[in-house]
């Protein structure tokens, strides 16, 4: 029996890629695609793949929130996040998502297919360029980030804020996660509080520095 994947990524040339790719000559079948996470949280509950290869920096909705969602409702699908990120504070936000790999972008694809080995028989992949960062963090080796702050944001917190920081009203924030117009502003207000925020130009430049959204998304 094939093994099951959904790739996630919100550039089309590179979900082509590694459809072609992974799906070339092995015993792998990509059964879904996604262009940013809601999409990818949506096709794992109706497909159950046994793998989703996840680009962290999609719009609406984050690869790291979107791993986190199908961790909860869906555990038995294992996670490997793509990303071109190297720092600490990203690898740290994808780990404690719950996802079971992170390969970095510019990583061969023998590296992409060890990752998937490694995941299937219910390991932990890290390539190989950051698991010193790993290593340091686990011993308590790296500094304080600037502009961290001291109470976290909870993931719906986070997930309003990448909203606020696209583009996106009160009212079509309220929408796209149903909530009620007065709890996404009471989300809101609680962001600014915890970020130090004035305006929603402090926020985009928070949600931009903590790689909650991109420029080119």
């Amino acid at each position: 029996m094939p093994i099951r994947i959904i790739i996630a990524d919100d550039h089309a040339m590179l979900r082509d890629l590694l459809r072609v790719r992974i799906t070339t000559g092995t015993s792998y079948e990509v059964v879904g695609e996604a262009c940013d996470g809601s999409e990818a949280v949506l096709k794992c509950f109706e497909l159950r793949p046994d793998v989703i290869l996840m680009d962290l920096g999609m719009p609406q909705m984050n690869g790291v929130e979107a791993s986190r969602q199908i961790r909860e409702s869906c555990p038995e699908t294992r996670v490997i996040a793509l990303s071109m990120h190297t720092e600490q504070r990203y690898i740290s936000d994808a780990l404690e998502a719950g996802v079971s790999g992170y390969v970095v972008k510019d990583a061969g694809f023998d590296e992409l297919e060890q990752a998937l080995s490694v995941v299937l028989d219910g390991g932990v992949f890290l390539s190989p360029s950051i698991q010193a960062a790993v290593v340091d963090q686990a011993l308590g080796r790296m500094p304080r980030l600037h502009g961290e702050i001291a109470t976290p944001l909870t993931p719906r917190e986070r997930e309003v804020l990448q909203l606020v920081a696209e583009g996106f009203t009160t009212r079509q924030i309220a929408d796209r996660l149903y909530l009620s117009i007065k709890t996404v502003e009471t989300h809101r207000r609680r962001v600014m509080e915890k970020t130090g925020a004035n305006s929603v130009a402090d926020l985009v430049r928070y949600a931009l520095r903590e790689g909650l959204t991109t420029l080119d998304s």
